[in-house]
């Protein structure tokens, strides 16, 4: 295991492409579980130059969703109104296909028993990886952490008018040095913006605001600061005219690593956006997470990852690992253990404890989308169940600690 290197991790803004379309498959749950907690859905987007394609299945006893309707109002909401790509004259195609009633499995978590909850089995085989560490706040790897903040305020200059000639699209890179797995510097920042107008203004102009504007607010107030050594990029491949689905393609799941642990950590190769809240494959990223953040807010290590393997037809994962990294206050065996006693990893047990059939029709305006930019995990700006370090005191009290 090394101990010193260097690690970078990506971020994009919301009106990336694969972004784009993460946002619209989520929007489209939104609008189901509004209506009808029961709801079943699996959305899969694909956007490009004047052209959105929907795949969706779908069941509900009572739901009625407009899927052009609320891909529009997506696009047009975040604000691309380019000549080639609008909400009002974008080509929609959809494939839709509604489920047999039986495929809906409807049922009020919070009456069930706890014999009920362990006869609910997951219909899907996934191995899911949680992770957190002690770099931020927010128990976040500190790349992706500073990248998602990057790719936040690039939007939120735009949006202000502070810097009124960006355009939608963009990203970020930052590089971190660790020294015995901790972060002690950062190597380089790297800062992709798009332009509505391939000459306003000049290059060197848009490296001096985005500089003045972005990166220097972003670090200032960040663990680690720049030295005179951090190399600092800003569209380093020179102008980047409109971006979005004028310029290159997008489609849903392509960005786990974004949404997750910008590849700090593993993850799994199943996409979390466009899937509702019996889909082990996301919910199931959320509850490892959860265990993780409590392990290393209960001080049992400074890092931990969680791993959970579910097999087709079983409540309960048939394995639940723990990695700390040689960080650990006691093994990682044991760390196991007290994972399965106190944690819910069991698909109808993790629906019931963070409430994610309920969660949209509780935070109107969309709950679900709202995870589809800048990471599913490590987010304090939004009140995510998983989130929480409620279990901390609980885990340290039975370790012993």
């Amino acid at each position: 295991m090394k101990k010193d290197f260097m690690f970078t991790s990506e971020s994009v803004t919301e009106g990336h492409p694969d972004k784009l379309c993460d946002q619209i498959s989520d929007a489209f749950l939104d609008h189901f579980l509004e209506q009808d907690p029961c709801s079943r859905i699996i959305a899969e987007c694909a956007v490009s130059t004047s052209i959105l394609f929907i795949a969706a299945r779908f069941a509900s006893e009572n739901a009625s969703v407009d899927f052009p309707g609320v891909a529009r109002k997506v696009i047009r909401n975040m604000g691309y109104d380019h000549p080639d790509f609008n909400s009002r004259t974008c080509s929609i195609l959809t494939s839709l296909r509604e489920m047999p009633a039986d495929e809906i499995g409807c049922f009020n978590e919070n009456e069930l028993t706890e014999e009920e909850i362990d006869r609910i089995p997951v219909k899907n085989q996934v191995t899911l990886f949680g992770f957190a560490c002690d770099h931020t706040p927010d128990f976040m790897p500190m790349p992706v952490w500073l990248a998602h903040r990057l790719s936040r305020k690039m939007v939120s200059v735009s949006r202000d008018k502070t810097l009124p000639y960006l355009c939608l699209d963009g990203k970020t890179q930052v590089g971190v040095e660790f020294r015995d797995r901790r972060p002690v510097r950062i190597h380089s920042i790297a800062v992709t913006a798009s332009q509505c107008d391939a000459g306003s203004p000049s290059l060197s102009v848009l490296r001096d605001d985005l500089r003045e504007t972005v990166i220097m607010p972003v670090l200032e107030d960040a663990p680690l600061q720049p030295d005179e050594h951090t190399k600092i990029f800003v569209n380093p491949d020179g102008p980047f005219v409109l971006g979005g689905p004028s310029v290159h393609s997008g489609l849903t799941g392509r960005k786990n690593a974004i949404d997750t642990y910008g590849e700090f950590s593993r993850h799994s190769g199943a996409a979390l956006s466009g899937k509702d809240p019996l889909r082990i494959d996301r919910v199931g990223a959320y509850a490892a997470r959860y265990a993780a953040k409590n392990v290393v807010a209960a001080g049992l290590a400074r890092e931990c990852e969680v791993i959970l393997s579910y097999s087709l037809g079983q409540s309960r994962p048939v394995s639940v690992q723990v990695e700390t990294y040689a960080t650990g206050k006691i093994s990682d065996n044991k760390i196991s253990k007290l994972l399965e006693q106190h944690f819910e990893f069991r698909i109808a047990g993790i629906v019931k404890q963070f409430r994610l059939k309920r969660l949209p029709f509780e935070n109107k305006g969309g709950f679900y989308r709202k995870l589809a930019a800048y990471g599913h995990m490590g987010r304090g700006d939004l009140a995510v169940p998983w989130e929480l370090v409620d279990k901390a005191d609980l885990l340290r009290e039975a370790a012993g600690k």
